[in-house]
């Protein structure tokens, strides 16, 4: 009973931590849109900061959606491996990023063709902050499931 709990468990840190890192990922595109178009800091525009918090959770769904099946693929990888370091996942991620890139170059029925290189390079890098944020939250204890649990005193 205690394994099924603490499979649960893990299984609930992984999915939290695929949820923070949906949204760092989609925080990350929204700002370097928002940077392209000119906003800056100095002169903030309240529609534009307002707008962020509709549009990063929604453009977060989007980034989940398409990202799903190779990032479950990259999350039972580190879970197997124990993998705990923050390169892997980064790199974990851009791989995530190049996949969804190769979806998109092959789906000739697509409309969100990504034909230049800076919205690669964007999708890219968001990928990485997405795969740094699942390991701030949920990466650094990847594999710790598999150690067989210390001997209770009672017995």
């Amino acid at each position: 009973m205690r394994r099924l709990i603490t499979y649960l468990v893990r299984f609930a840190v992984i999915l939290i931590g695929y949820i923070v890192a949906s949204l760092a990922a989609s925080a990350f595109l929204n700002v370097l849109f928002l940077a392209h178009l000119g906003y800056t800091p100095q002169h903030p525009e309240p529609a534009a900061t307002a707008s962020l918090y509709f549009s990063v959770p929604f453009v977060a769904l989007f980034v989940a959606y398409f990202a799903f099946i190779p990032a479950a693929a990259v999350i039972l990888i580190a879970e197997v491996l124990g993998r705990r370091d923050w390169l892997f996942y980064a790199l974990g991620g851009a791989v995530i990023a190049l996949v969804f890139l190769g979806f998109v170059y092959h789906i000739a029925a697509a409309n969100f063709e990504v034909t230049e290189t800076r919205a690669g390079l964007a999708v890219i890098g968001s990928g990485m902050v997405g795969g740094i944020f699942y390991w701030l939250s949920a990466g650094r204890s990847a594999g710790r499931w598999r150690r067989e649990p210390l001997l209770s005193p009672e017995s």
